[in-house]
């Protein structure tokens, strides 16, 4: 193996395969990326068998071949570097790296130590604007549950209909759902014959997150039985950049619709912005349970929020509101209200309540996309 690259892409593709890594006692070799030298491209590839990596970047090459060297120690390497280009060459199982004034070497492993990443068929995907997916994931991403009791929550799920892509997720105290509609198709082209869905493992949806540049255009979604590929592209050139392929969680997505209130008892109006800086107020006298109450009073233009800790004190606050409905107290986690209220673009929020013990939705005004779902603390 010997080719010649500019370091800042060397960088770039190693910072994107060493995320994957990490240390592993049982299998050693998970703590390498494997360095692929092909005809004019480099290609870095990483996975922890659950989650796996592959980037490519353009270079010179003299030589093909590839080598595993340990990720930790190359990205130290990688880093260290100031020339504008390297030559990277293999020596018996040892990376050589070299500039004008330096000269580097990595012992390695061969590359039949290192797992075989799946591979999948490429006739058949859905292509979407990245971007949107990106802003899409980041808005219900967080909402996901960290308790393995049940697997099939503890992820984001996807649905491809023929105009929109949905995605939820929920840890069952609440609830986000981002809408992402295609008028006219455009941005979006879903290959499949029939409406297809998956639940992505919150891990992989944040490393989803991080490989979609500002930049990118086009993400394309591959599907086998039991794992997902996600394909951005290279810029200069009609190929592939990153491949992150993940396996996808088993079992059934919750029916979580049947939640969702069609309509609120009591609802109020308010300023987004306004309201978030009053909750975190509030959360402050939150106490252990990060209990905050909201009142509202029928034909009132405003809405109370009160918070108290026997230990510290308490908060009474107000804010302007338009209210719709009858009188109202409920307690909410003041955590899970900012979650789902930073995730709002508008200025002004709708906040529909279900008395005081039922489920209570957060809209943006003017954007049917996005819908919060949170539980009250029940007393």
């Amino acid at each position: 193996m010997n080719f010649a690259i500019l370091t800042k892409e060397l960088k770039k593709g190693v910072s994107v395969a060493e995320r994957v890594t990490g240390k592993n006692l049982t299998l050693p070799i998970l703590d390498n990326v494997l360095v692929e030298a092909l005809q004019n491209f480099l290609k870095i590839s990483a996975t922890d068998l659950e989650l796996g990596i592959q980037w490519w970047g353009m270079c010179k090459t003299d030589k093909e071949g590839k080598i595993a060297v340990p990720a930790k120690l190359l990205s130290q390497i990688i880093g260290s570097l100031s020339d504008e280009k390297v030559n990277v060459k293999e020596k018996g199982n040892t990376l050589v790296i070299e500039g004008k004034n330096y000269k580097t070497q990595v012992k390695g492993f061969t590359s039949d130590d290192f797992p075989i990443i799946p591979t999948f068929s490429k006739d058949v995907f859905v292509e979407v604007d990245a971007k949107k997916i990106k802003e899409g994931l980041m808005s219900v991403v967080d909402v996901v549950s960290l308790s393995q009791i049940k697997p099939e929550i503890s992820g984001v799920y996807f649905s491809f209909e023929k105009d929109a892509v949905k995605m939820v997720a929920t840890d069952s105290f609440r609830l986000a759902e981002k809408i992402i509609a295609f008028s006219n198709k455009q941005g979006y082209k879903n290959m499949f014959k029939e409406g297809i869905s998956f639940i992505l493992p919150q891990r992989a949806a944040k490393e989803l997150i991080n490989i979609i540049s500002d930049e990118e255009k086009t993400l394309r979604i591959y599907l086998s039985e039991s794992q997902v590929l996600f394909e951005t592209f290279l810029s200069t050139v009609n190929h592939p950049e990153i491949n992150l392929i993940s396996r996808q969680i088993e079992g059934e997505y919750p029916s979580y619709q049947e939640i969702i209130p069609k309509e609120g008892k009591t609802k109020i109006t308010v300023n987004k912005e306004e309201f978030l800086k009053q909750i975190k107020t509030a959360g402050i006298f939150g106490g252990r349970t990060n209990e905050v109450v909201l009142k509202i009073t029928a034909k009132e233009k405003q809405a109370e929020i009160f918070s108290q800790d026997a230990d510290i004190g308490e908060a009474n606050l107000s804010i302007p509101a338009k209210t719709e409905g009858s009188s109202v107290k409920v307690s909410f986690n003041w955590k899970f209200l900012i979650d789902g209220l930073v995730n709002i673009k508008s200025s002004e929020i709708v906040f529909e309540f279900q008395g005081d013990d039922g489920p209570a939705v957060i809209r943006p005004v003017g954007d049917i996309s996005y819908l919060y779902v949170v539980m009250p603390i029940k007393l």
